[in-house]
Parts: C-alpha cells; sequence; structure tokens
C-alpha cells in the first residue's frame, strides 16, 4: 500500500520543480512501499553493509535458516559461533548483538516512533553500534515512511542532482560541506516532501526500487 500522503506529495512536487515533475510522469504506477518490521529492517541493514546485494541476501537466508523468527530475543540467545557461521564478521555479529538488546531492552521501542521527530529517531537510533547517520535516515524513508527525510550522505541523490540540476558539478564536490549546503537549499522547494523527491531522484538513475 502506498503512503496515504503519496499522490498529495507527487502533485506538489511536479508543480514546484519542472525537472522532478518530468521525473514522476515517467514513473506513473511507482510508489514508496513500508519494508518489514523496524527491527529485521535494521538487522538486514547491518548484514548489508559493505557486501554487494547478492552476499548480502545469502548471509541472510543462512540467518534466517538457523533463527527463523529473527526477533531480538532469538538473535540474543544465539551463540556469536552460530552467528559468525552465517557469514557475518566478527563485528557485526557485535553490532546485530548490540541492536537486538536495544530492542529487547526498551531502549528502542518502535511504538513510541510516531511521536518522536526524524532527528529524535535519528538520535536514538545512532546510539547502537553499526547504525550511522545514512542507515537511520533510509529507516525514517523505507519503515517509517517519513515524508521529508533528505540524505545528504546518499551518494545516488548526491548523483541524481548532478545529474538533473548541477550538471557542472560533479557528484564528488557535492560531498563536501559547501555542495551539501547547495543541495539543501535546492531542496528546499521540495519540503515537505522531500523523501518522496529523493525517491523519484533514486528512479532517474534506477528505475527499480532498492528494498531497505
Amino acid at each position: 500500500m502506498r503512503p496515504p500522503y503519496w499522490l498529495r506529495a507527487k502533485r506538489a512536487l511536479a508543480a514546484a520543480d519542472p525537472v522532478l515533475g518530468g521525473i514522476i510522469a515517467q514513473h506513473p504506477r511507482m510508489q514508496l512501499v513500508s519494508r518489514g518490521d523496524p527491527f529485521v529492517t535494521l538487522a538486514r541493514s547491518i548484514v548489508g553493509q559493505q557486501i554487494s546485494v547478492k552476499a548480502a541476501d545469502a548471509v541472510w537466508g543462512r540467518l534466517l535458516a538457523r533463527c527463523p523468527q529473527p526477533t531480538p530475543q532469538t538473535v540474543l540467545r544465539k551463540r556469536a559461533t552460530t552467528l559468525r557461521a552465517c557469514g557475518l564478521s566478527e563485528r557485526k555479529v557485535e553490532y546485530l548483538r548490540d541492536l537486538a538488546g536495544h530492542f529487547a531492552s526498551g531502549r528502542v521501542d518502535p511504538t513510541r516512533f510516531a511521536a518522536h521527530s526524524d532527528d529524535e529517531i535519528i538520535a536514538e537510533l545512532t546510539e547502537i553500534r553499526g547504525i550511522g547517520r545514512w542507515t537511520a535516515e533510509m529507516f525514517l524513508i523505507f519503515n517509517l515512511l517519513r515524508p521529508n527525510v533528505l540524505p545528504l550522505d546518499d551518494l545516488g541523490l548526491l548523483k541524481a542532482v548532478a545529474l538533473h540540476y548541477l550538471d557542472d558539478v560533479p557528484t564528488a564536490e557535492l560531498l563536501r560541506r559547501p555542495g551539501r549546503e547547495r543541495v539543501e537549499r535546492l531542496a528546499a522547494a521540495w519540503q515537505p516532501w522531500r523523501s518522496v523527491a529523493t525517491w523519484y531522484l533514486w528512479r532517474s538513475l534506477d528505475p527499480v526500487p532498492v528494498e531497505y
């Protein structure tokens, strides 16, 4: 099911930004979809760090074979050696167990997220080992369907902005603070739908949505 704001956001972005309007028109029957429960979404993000999508899928499949219901409690009950046998590095095992500990103890409680701002959730999630700001922002977009996230550390977003708006600026330059400030100024026109704008800019580079 698409987010309840999706059609309203599409219309507003197309009216405010002709470039986005053209991209949106090229993808008329696609929309953002929420992915799984919060713990599984974040666990998969840890599993997939710094490896290919194919490798991450294989490791996740082996983890599910040993832990068919990957809840915080079941992950914590598994020995570190069992988790490493799935293909996880020692560091990723530590990250996964820290994530499970935060959920099991209630330090991270998804039932409270609805009352929290994006920044509050980012601050909460980045206290977990292995969860950085980019991962927290992907969680806001893909799991909580928050409408106004602008992930300035995302290379895909920066590449699309350079391609469609700033063809005189290399993507690498946008990674620097002045470059990001330029992207922020450009994205002011996308408020309060910056997640939707980002999602369509991703589609302009790859029409197949990535799942997080």
